[in-house]
């Protein structure tokens, strides 16, 4: 992927999600959280064959024989172009998640967001579908903290780097019952904590983000969801560490809830990943030189905003950014719809 094709590539990657932001919007507030999951995959998928790519899914929506499309292996892009023609195209590695933050979405709650990155091939870690324990942050903190050190430690190590106190500092951790530990350690260093019920990537992306007064998430989340952060943080100049999870212990669940540890690690020799306990570096979820990341807002958020619909058409709020230019750019889009008398909302 080259300047000028990554250039064309991010425009078309932004209308991928913003067709997936659109459609999961139409279905907010339902309650019907697979229904609008299902919504962002179809019209997501439907949108990325028209781009000019031989694209492959890394991270998706499962294995094949759990989902329908957009699974992990599947091949997209370039739909209709002769062989030969599409042979000519970039071979690119794709992580998406359609509609992230599904009982947000459902719920009509802030920062459900349609998401897709992308690099070279061999750019973008093939992570298995399980837990992942996380520290994300900002430029400013990059190369400060220790996923393996106390909370305090790293609580410390962020108020240095920002030259401010640990009680100016707000961590974004998710409402779950495995981190209740992790919340009384904040607590205990004097930090505040912003309790979200979904949605760590979003929060991970805020936290590298000046101005959205988050300066670190922390917890345990989603794998796929860790690589898609990485490629954000390439683009952001920020920093993510994260350790696999898989301790029923750890995840506060029973243990026959979860896959036994003997058959974790033999799926995780199948992908490649040969020691289970590894601290990944931003570099090795996302390795790739050629990075691309955009995300479309579905409902409002600390980040973008939600999709607004009106009688001639909608409008939708998007983030492009590439490692190739360094630009980051936010997308205010009116998508415009009916005859020439339309009205125009702005």
């Amino acid at each position: 992927m080259k300047n000028a094709k990554s250039d064309e590539l991010a425009l078309d990657f932004l209308r991928v999600c913003e067709a997936a932001a659109i459609a999961s919007a139409r279905t907010m507030g339902q309650g019907d959280r697979k229904h609008s999951d299902h919504v962002a995959v179809e019209a997501m998928r439907e949108t990325m064959d028209s781009v000019e790519m031989r694209g492959k899914i890394v991270i998706g929506e499962g294995e094949r024989d759990e989902a329908p499309m957009l699974y992990i292996g599947e091949e997209v892009g370039g739909k209709g172009y002769p062989e030969e023609t599409r042979a000519g195209f970039p071979e690119i590695d794709i992580a998406v998640d359609p509609l992230e933050g599904t009982n947000l979405c459902a719920l009509g709650a802030n920062n459900a967001i349609a998401v897709l990155a992308a690099a070279e091939r061999g750019g973008l870690l093939n992570a298995p579908d399980i837990y992942m324990d996380k520290i994300v942050v900002g430029p400013s903190c990059r190369g400060a903290v220790d996923i393996e050190a106390p909370v305090k430690y790293n609580l410390k190590a962020i108020a240095k780097s920002l030259d401010r106190e640990i009680d100016d500092l707000t961590v974004i951790v998710l409402d779950r019952p495995r981190h209740e530990q992790l919340v009384n350690d904040v607590r205990e260093a004097g930090a505040r904590i912003r309790l979200i019920s979904d949605g760590d990537l979003s929060a991970g992306i805020s936290a590298a983000v000046a101005g959205t007064n988050i300066h670190a998430l922390m917890g345990i989340g989603g794998a796929p969801e860790g690589v898609l952060t990485a490629a954000a943080m390439k683009c952001l100049n920020g920093e993510i560490q994260a350790k696999l999870v898989y301790d029923p212990k750890r995840l506060s669940v029973d243990a026959s809830k979860v896959p036994p540890v003997e058959e974790v690690h033999e799926r995780l020799k199948s992908m490649g990943i040969d020691d289970p306990d590894k601290v990944y570096s931003t570099d090795d979820l996302a390795p790739g030189e050629r990075i691309i990341f955009a995300a479309s807002g579905v409902t409002d958020g600390a980040l973008l905003k939600g999709v607004r619909f009106f009688g001639a058409g909608k409008r939708t709020h998007s983030v492009v950014m590439t490692t190739d230019t360094k630009n980051i750019r936010f997308v205010d889009t009116v998508h415009v719809e009916g005859g020439p008398d339309s009205v125009i909302r702005f």
